[in-house]
């Protein structure tokens, strides 16, 4: 079988050949030449950036390269600018890959890589996936993301879909009748793995359930399910891995920078040591210890053509004490920065907290399909839910009495049930958002 998918990054001007040995000659290196490879390519980036990159210059005036406490921290709306101001010098449009962030931080902007960069990001993605005997140039695959509307990038996604072995699922219609057409094309197709947004996922694991279907008896080549881009609760994992009759596989990533985590065979969180520098950081900027909870904040090695150095990507995590320098365990993800609720007392907490809560009482009502939580002002919350009939008056009240149990007394819920909720552009559903101006 031709390798369609090497191909067309071949001639699209990214070196994959080149980024696979690369990549295999960084993991064959041992603990000790390892470390002294990561402090090479630390300084070697900052360096790099300083000497040609007018926006980093500006930015990083009293970095050191040999000093790593005295490269400052840079966040998304520090990189919110046109895309050419951003270039190093000897970069131009055609000589590296753009793309946009979706937004779901709240802080979208447009990003460039250089073309080797690129590469190695795909370099690690096939590596990982090849963990699952999953082989991006043979295997086919069911694609649950969103596709531009627009001519140019609705033909261009389709286009790399035809050379990839893809076969792409609408995530913007999630009726019943739609999940009857997506299993009529597992039956048809055959893919060898799923991968997508996961709240489409839940949902047609939801219809397979209701159905008693096991997606893997109609599907039989399936191996493996592998959602990104959203939170994947315990819950619903246990439901995926139960109607689809296959592993499902949890990784962490960011379009702007890599593959940041996968899960191993053994179960860990991996994080991309590779071609990333992961630290966790204190409100001071500084490390915390190997267990203990902070920001991510993510140096990009490889990225010549823009800065992404000690970049605050927005979520908070934790990395595990089993971690080492070679091979870093993301153990937890907290919740992103950003998604914070300033109750009316002053306190703060993760949006994420009134998901979890309505989410346990919602479960128990498999009429609600899925939902998700508004802050409109400091004492008032929106829950927004899909249902075939709306909650009953006990439910709202439990809803609310637990809100005010985990949280402060006083506290207002509304409820709204919708036929459909509403996606980013991108289809990535955010379960969280707050309308206050907050700076948590």
């Amino acid at each position: 079988m031709l390798n369609l998918f090497n191909l067309a990054l071949k001639l699209n001007g990214y070196p994959i050949g080149k980024a696979r040995q690369v990549l295999k000659n960084i993991q064959n290196k041992n603990e000790s030449d390892f470390k002294a490879y990561v402090e090479a390519k630390k300084q070697d980036i900052v360096a790099f950036h300083l000497t040609r990159n007018a926006f980093y210059k500006s930015f990083a005036k009293n970095a050191n390269p040999l000093a790593w406490d005295t490269v400052p921290v840079m966040t998304k709306s520090d990189l919110q600018h046109p895309p050419d101001t951003l270039w190093s010098d000897g970069f131009s449009k055609h000589k590296v890959y753009i793309d946009k962030t979706s937004g779901a931080s709240g802080h979208p902007f447009t990003f460039s890589k250089d073309k080797f960069c690129h590469a190695m990001t795909w370099a690690v993605i096939q590596d990982r996936f090849g963990w699952y005997d999953i082989d991006f140039n043979a295997s086919r695959q069911a694609r649950l993301y969103g596709i531009p509307l627009d001519a140019q990038g609705y033909f261009k996604e389709k286009f790399k879909d035809m050379m990839s072995h893809r076969t792409r699922f609408n995530v913007f219609d999630l009726r019943d009748a739609a999940f009857e057409d997506w299993l009529r094309v597992f039956r048809n197709k055959q893919p060898d793995y799923i991968n997508g947004y996961t709240s489409p996922m839940v949902l047609f694991a939801k219809y397979l359930q209701q159905k008693n279907i096991v997606l893997k008896t109609e599907c039989p080549p399936l191996k493996v399910c592998i959602p990104t881009s959203e939170m994947l609760f315990k819950e619903d994992r246990t439901l995926m891995e139960k109607q689809f009759g296959v592993p499902v596989i949890n990784e962490y990533g960011a379009s702007e920078l890599d593959l940041i985590a996968f899960e191993n065979p053994e179960g860990q969180w991996q994080v991309t040591s590779e071609t990333l520098y992961v630290e966790i950081l204190d409100e001071h900027d500084q490390m915390v210890p190997y267990g203990e909870a902070g920001r991510l904040v993510i140096t990009a090695l490889y990225n010549k053509a823009q800065p992404f150095i000690r970049y605050d990507i927005g979520d908070e995590g934790i990395l595990s004490r089993q971690s080492t320098l070679k091979i870093p365990i993301l153990e937890k993800l907290t919740g992103r920065t950003n998604d914070i609720a300033v109750l009316p007392s002053g306190k703060k907490a993760a949006g994420l907290t009134f998901y979890y809560i309505t989410k346990r009482i919602i479960d128990k009502d498999c009429t609600v399909k899925e939902f998700v939580v508004e802050q409109l002002t400091p004492d008032t919350f929106k829950i927004i839910y899909v249902s075939s009939e709306a909650l009953s008056k006990n439910d709202r009240t439990r809803i609310t009495a637990e809100m005010e149990t985990y949280l402060e007394k006083g506290l207002r819920i509304n409820f709204e049930r919708q036929d459909q909720l509403v996606r980013l552009k991108s289809g990535k559903l955010k379960q969280f958002r707050s309308y206050l101006n907050t700076n948590p």
